[in-house]
């Protein structure tokens, strides 16, 4: 059984991703599905049925490269199934719905202080909370033993028929657990939400067996082991832990994608301060999958790129030359040339701030370098929001975007700027709950600072930033 490969199933926001691997942390094989909207009446909804069909024809290939002995999902920590009768009650909403203006102001109404659940008031869907009491509106009475999963568990069921909930899911912006009581918040407990919900399990804990039916449709062994699963940003959260040079360190994992998620472990033997968390410039507490508070920050990173350059955030990080863009940066810091935040408005360090260019550049690799110095400006405003020291690991698609993570090293001199694997960490540190020995295939790599003083634009940007947050 040792032998048998392990299978880690992420499904984030913009892409769902499978991931082939030896037990020994060798990849095999790699997939990636990029995630569409459902139609249903009533709200916009996450493609389930479509991702589950996709999931089944990969593991049907995958099973005929190699032997599958452990699958483990992974999720993004805005969703969740209800579930009745076996099926799905309602398709999972998608945070992105815009709940009526009425509805959102009641549910304001009845959430908990964010001292309470460490949960800020994010717009749309963010908080899962919000989109369970719309649901209840939207979906029709819910029966009385209708249940609920987080995504990952969502996932886990599915193969295994096993119903199960976990801490790193539910204590992620969720409005439904409080982190210091190490229990569902008072709303979800109000609400009855609570009850609903399916028994705590921890991440690394074996829920089961494939179904017979899971196994005939893939091929897949019966005897395949599918776990809890977890939060994706926990996910890379526990690969940096992996680094054992940085563990009686302050350590800031900045994990990118379509969201940038800054999560900050302390020095061994040391509190962090959560009472400094500022909830109006999205900075919150997750939860990791020990229940312990992780005091974080984030933007929607991904999406600023896409909307501000109209370009896939993908072609920041591929075929470009990173040198000539970085050769462009000095006349275009010259010119006065900026991007402002934020184009994804309603989230990041500056949730009030519209959006706009000043001086926007013709030239599209002119433009690309202005984002990775726009993206490197509010990852630092972020970082600075939860007192980020020592060192600092980013991890994800970005890790690849050079304009970004030299520029990013530049602004923090009194840190240590790393980049892990740039596309693996996330199913590297879901493996480490099965595997908890596996030690990281590379080592960390030390970034080098741009060679650049652009202390005076990023004061500029910074001050053009907070007046049009005001």
């Amino acid at each position: 059984m040792n032998a048998r490969c392990i299978l880690v199933f992420d499904v984030g926001k913009t892409n769902a991703k499978l991931t082939l691997w030896t037990r020994q942390g060798q990849p095999l094989a790699r997939r990636v599905r990029r995630n569409r909207d459902a139609a249903v009446p009533g709200y916009r909804s996450l493609d389930a049925e479509g991702i589950e069909h996709w999931l089944a024809e990969t593991l049907a290939d995958f099973a005929r490269q190699a032997s599958i002995g452990a699958i483990i999902p992974v999720g993004h920590g805005a969703a969740a199934a209800l579930i009745y009768e076996n099926r799905l009650f309602s398709a999972p909403m998608d945070y992105e719905h815009e709940v009526d203006a009425s509805v959102r102001a009641s549910y304001l109404s009845e959430r908990d202080p964010f001292s309470e659940t460490g949960s800020p008031a994010l717009p749309q869907g963010l908080n899962l909370g919000t989109q369970l009491y719309d649901l209840e509106r939207t979906a029709g009475a819910w029966p009385e033993d209708l249940q609920i999963l987080p995504w990952p568990q969502y996932w886990a069921w599915r193969l295994t028929g096993i119903m199960a909930s976990e801490v790193s899911s539910l204590g992620c912006h969720t409005d439904l657990w409080n982190p210091h009581k190490h229990e569902f918040s008072g709303l979800a407990q109000r609400r009855g939400w609570d009850q609903r919900f399916a028994p705590l399990n921890r991440a690394g804990a074996p829920l089961g067996v494939i179904t017979p039916e899971w196994s005939k449709r893939t091929g897949i062994p019966q005897d395949c082991v599918v776990y809890c699963g977890l939060h994706d940003s926990n996910a890379a959260l526990l690969a940096a832990r992996a680094h054992a040079d940085g563990q009686d360190r302050d350590t800031t994992v900045l994990s990118t994608g379509t969201w940038f998620v800054a999560m900050r472990v302390p020095a061994a033997n040391t509190e962090p301060d959560l009472a400094a968390l500022d909830e109006t410039r999205d900075c919150l507490i997750n939860v990791d999958v020990d229940g312990r508070p992780v005091p974080s920050s984030r933007f929607m990173g991904g999406r600023e790129a896409e909307v501000m350059a109209q370009l896939n955030s993908h072609a920041l990080t591929t075929n470009y030359d990173p040198q000539r863009l970085i050769d462009r940066i000095p006349e275009l810091l010259n010119s006065g040339t900026f991007a402002l935040p934020s184009f994804a408005s309603g989230c990041g360090p500056f949730p009030r701030a519209t959006g706009g260019w000043r001086r926007k550049p013709g030239d599209p690799a002119d433009q690309r370098a202005i984002a990775g110095l726009h993206l490197a400006l509010l990852a630092n405003a972020s970082l600075d929001l939860i007192g980020s020291r020592e060192r600092l690991i980013i991890e994800g698609r970005f890790a690849e975007a050079v304009v970004f993570i030299r520029a990013l090293a530049a602004l923090r001199p009194q840190q240590q700027v790393f980049v892990s694997n740039a596309h693996d960490d996330v199913p590297f540190g879901a493996m480490r709950l099965i595997e908890p020995t596996l030690k990281p295939s590379s080592a960390l790599v030390p970034v080098e600072p741009l060679a650049v003083d652009f202390s005076e634009y990023a004061h500029a940007w910074l001050d053009h930033a907070q007046r049009s947050a005001a």
